[in-house]
């Protein structure tokens, strides 16, 4: 697993996901992720950070099998907690952050791209909340950020998904382009972006996020006390396990 930064062009910092085979990260690679973000956006030679992820798909989430290796609940707490971290590194990044996401976007993924500034998306890309399949919740925060209100119920209950250019028509996919063409596609954003005056970009960063009308930290953390209460119900554990035995849908 690697989280990794570089700057290909000046005012922009790219930071790249590499966790094979599906990109669903670890405890570790939450908070590694939270802090490679966090980083970037503190640099005062960044104008505008691109979120990006190498393989088949942006983000599948946390690592199952890491949860279920666990006997207590340790494993549980962290990977609630990391993707607090890294959904928040985010939000509150000092720089506007753009999603570049391809395939697969489901879970931490969608919690990711839901607190973007700017999403664009391969034409194949797909997100998703397959939570209640695994027996918890979460993340429907950041749902609601990409769809309205009853189509982000629907898509919740069902654990469905949704096509790039479906949100592209609701507004909150910036651009839909081959997959080919999703790193440039990033970067012609940020350019627009870095070209900017840092010191007007980052004021306006803090005022978007101050009249903000939803309280997407607040709002996540409710959202995994219902998770916890499953899970000391006995509910998510045997989801979970059939999940990773092939039997979960």
């Amino acid at each position: 697993m690697a989280i990794s930064t570089h700057s290909p062009e000046p005012g922009i910092a790219v930071v790249t996901v590499d966790a094979p085979p599906v990109n669903a990260l670890s405890v570790k690679g939450w908070f590694a992720l939270a802090s490679a973000v966090t980083d970037a956006g503190r640099d005062p030679g960044t104008h505008v950070v691109v979120l990006r992820a190498e393989g088949r798909g942006f983000n599948a989430g946390v690592d199952i099998k890491e949860i279920q290796r666990d006997p207590g609940y340790g494993a549980l707490i962290g990977a609630n907690e990391g993707c607090a971290a890294a959904f928040s590194a985010v939000y509150d990044c000092a720089v506007p952050v753009i999603a570049a996401v391809q395939g697969f976007c489901l879970g931490g993924g969608v919690g990711l791209a839901g607190n973007a500034d700017v999403v664009v998306a391969s034409e194949d890309a797909t997100f998703g909340l397959p939570e209640v399949d695994r027996g918890a919740l979460g993340a429907a925060t950041h749902l609601a950020r990409l769809v309205p209100q009853h189509l982000m119920r629907a898509l919740y209950y069902t654990a469905s998904t949704i096509t790039a250019a479906q949100l592209h028509h609701h507004g909150s996919v910036y651009a839909v382009v081959p997959r080919e063409d999703l790193d440039e596609t990033a970067l012609g954003v940020a350019r627009q972006i870095a070209a900017k005056d840092t010191r007007v970009i980052r004021a306006a960063k803090q005022a978007i996020n101050g009249i903000d009308v939803q309280p997407v930290h607040r709002s996540y953390r409710f959202e995994q006390g219902f998770t916890f209460e499953l899970n000391l119900a006995g509910v998510s554990d045997g989801a979970r396990q059939e999940f990773l035995d092939g039997k979960g849908k």
